[in-house]
């Protein structure tokens, strides 16, 4: 099947990702939007980057195997558990969303000329973390923000995005608080999208696209006991 192009339908017209190969891209679109970013989830479907060439569109995937991270399934270092319990950083969640996409944008990366977390893509995420759906989990010393992670939550599934840290341990601690809520809440998982050692040294593993998709849908079910972010928000600590 042949990659759709977005914008000549409904913004929420994705097609089955099970029809297209490994690599994974099944849509392109010249916006984002609110809307089509929830579809693209629900539909197990992402966006992750911009064409590097004109028209710039931006490039939709689903990739075959998916990287989820089980919460039952994290693993916690000798070095994460004392920087844990030494309470290094202050935890806090939702408090500066917009600083943390910021930073996932700009922070180095080994072998990455460039970020693929555009302003479009930071305007439609803050849209959507002031409808309640995407979240941040932040790390501070003081009052410096050192480290996050930001995502989406729909049902009992929580969609990672990005993390960074400019101090060691930072990001792990962030996504050790992220899954004690998902551990909490009922989450199946925490969707990493695509592998990395550092993602496989925290316990997430790569999931034949299918079987994700199953998951998925279960996980997405409506379940009538949303998390109650703004909640956990003010008692976390």
């Amino acid at each position: 099947m042949g990659v759709v192009l977005l914008d000549h339908g409904t913004e929420e017209s994705f097609p089955d990702p099970t029809d297209f190969d490994d690599a994974g891209l099944v849509a392109l679109s010249s916006k984002l939007g609110t809307n089509r970013l929830v579809s693209a989830y629900q539909k197990g479907i992402f966006p992750w980057m911009k064409m590097d060439h004109p028209p710039h569109l931006w490039c939709w995937y689903s990739p075959n195997p998916r990287m989820l991270l089980y919460p039952e399934e994290f693993k916690i270092s000798r070095s994460l558990a004392r920087v844990m319990k030494d309470k290094i950083f202050e935890i806090k969640m939702d408090h500066r969303f917009d600083r943390v996409m910021q930073a996932c944008a700009t922070i180095k990366r080994p072998q990455q000329e460039s970020s693929w977390i555009e302003p479009d893509m930071q305007k439609d995420y803050g849209l959507l973390h002031q409808q309640g759906i995407a979240h941040s989990i932040e790390a501070y010393v003081g009052d410096k923000l050192v480290g996050g992670l930001y995502g989406l939550c729909l049902g009992k599934a929580f969609f990672g995005e990005s993390m960074f840290h400019t101090v060691p341990e930072a990001s792990k601690v962030c996504m050790a608080k992220l899954v004690d809520i998902a551990r909490a809440e009922g989450f199946h998982f925490i969707d990493c999208q695509v592998p990395n050692p550092f993602l496989q040294s925290l316990g997430a593993r790569e999931v034949k696209r299918e079987i994700f998709l199953s998951q998925l849908a279960d996980a997405c079910k409506p379940a009538g006991t949303e998390t109650d972010w703004r909640s956990l928000a003010q008692n976390i600590a």
